[in-house]
């Protein structure tokens, strides 16, 4: 049979398409983009956007392939079932949890069987669902899934109720899931998750991040070890100090911020204050100097005054982010905030939005600016199109573009920075 995959979204979305395709694969199937037996979606619900992209694309993937079985997994189809059943377009509806039998049920459904009473796919389980990572032919970085769930609740979020509280892959299995990455010629392993800094609270033992972060760069030392996004509560003098021992361990943290005000991250309920957050900033750049810190920002939540904005943007240009990702507030149904009051104007949103990001684009410029002149190591990844250059990535996470006959596909060399692109660097091999 022939299956096709759609991502939308985050990572974690990523790295669990990628884990149905190996599935796919170790069961005898094609995997194709069109013309497929089964299409499956790995759909996003983090802003009302997404839910728009998640509509387009089942219109579009049922327009295209309309004899095909098509599955729709991830957040959007936990939290809005019904409209998935409305639209018409969707076969089966597996929700965030039971992926592992999402092939076998697609099998089924393409031979004609819906034995299956569908709604107990739609209720994450408590315990992790281990999903092997996928490891794409050629790439040079893959992602591994060691924490599924969200227990924060923040008022905007719609996540913890499509994920579900949160679930931990146990220490051993992940470290013999990144030995396995390693041996199959992966030269970076983003650990990532939903919540990761909740990692291990509801393992025997209760093990940390920390912990396991320190277990796999001890157990692959010749590969990159790179972290997803982090709460500010993760960092303290511990954390900074114990994976500062690490060679392996990229230098680049992203924390989650989304306001530099006080009074607005208290109606987030994000449980730290601005002072809490830079001091965590603060303690990484003491223990990594010249890391890479970024950042998720939040405009226009409801409530947020002239006053609180301009608090947050003198807050942002004093943290300093290597790069920002900017979002207008976007009302999630069922969510606390989506009912408060004093709920911001679209057209404000957007501007407030637009000012944010031309302050983190000036940081970003700021940031890279520091690096010209100075030698560091690249990974590269792929050649630029229309071009004789490559590009990879950086210790700190942001792209280099260079051109020598020596660079390769997985091949990390010396890289003599010279000027800035876009959003990256740009320089010559040193050999």
């Amino acid at each position: 049979m022939k299956f096709g995959f759609y991502t939308l979204g985050c990572k974690v979305n990523l790295f669990e398409t990628q884990a149905l395709m190996q599935q796919a694969q170790a069961r005898g199937h094609e995997i194709c983009t069109h013309d497929a037996d089964a299409f499956i979606i790995n759909t996003c619900s983090v802003t009302a956007i997404s839910d728009h992209k998640n509509l387009r694309a089942f219109h579009k993937i049922r327009r295209e392939n309309p004899h095909a079985i098509i599955a729709a997994c991830g957040c959007f189809a936990q939290t809005e079932p019904d409209k998935l059943q409305a639209s018409g377009e969707i076969d089966l509806i597996c929700g965030t949890s039971a992926r592992s039998e999402v092939i076998a049920l697609c099998e089924e459904a393409i031979q004609g069987r819906f034995p299956h009473d569908l709604d107990k796919f739609r209720c994450p389980g408590r315990s992790y669902e281990v999903l092997p990572a996928g490891v794409p032919v050629g790439r040079t970085r893959a992602l591994l899934k060691v924490e599924d769930g969200c227990d924060n609740y923040c008022t905007y979020c719609i996540i913890p109720y499509a994920r579900g509280h949160v679930r931990s892959m146990p220490m051993d299995t992940a470290v013999s899931e990144a030995i396995r990455l390693s041996e199959a010629g992966v030269q970076e392993i983003v650990v990532t998750g939903i919540e990761i800094s909740s990692y291990g609270r509801d393992l025997p033992k209760q093990p940390s991040l920390l912990d396991l972060i320190v277990q796999l760069c001890q157990a692959v030392p010749h590969t990159h070890i790179r972290l997803g996004s982090l709460e500010p509560r993760t960092i303290d003098e511990n954390f900074c100090q114990s994976l500062a021992a690490y060679q392996n361990l990229r230098p680049h943290f992203h924390l989650s911020l989304q306001s530099g005000c006080d009074s607005t991250l208290a109606r987030m309920k994000r449980r730290y204050t601005a002072a809490f957050f830079a001091e965590r900033c603060e303690q990484l750049r003491t223990y990594f100097p010249d890391c890479s810190i970024t950042t998720d920002l939040i405009v226009g939540f409801p409530g947020e005054t002239d006053a609180e904005f301009e608090q947050t943007l003198q807050f942002i240009q004093q943290c300093q982010f290597s790069d920002m990702h900017v979002f207008p507030y976007s009302v999630r149904p069922g969510t606390p905030a989506a009912s408060m009051p004093m709920q911001i104007p679209d057209a404000e949103k957007s501007a407030r939005a637009t000012k944010a990001k031309s302050i983190a684009a000036q940081m970003s410029a700021d940031y890279r600016s520091r690096f010209i002149g100075r030698t560091m190591n690249v990974l590269f990844e792929h050649p630029v199109s229309g071009s004789d250059l490559w590009s990879g990535h950086s210790d700190f996470c942001f792209p280099v573009q260079a051109a020598h006959p020596a660079i390769s596909k997985n091949k990390q060399l010396p890289v003599q920075i010279t000027g800035l692109t876009e959003s990256g660097l740009s320089g010559k091999i040193c050999l």
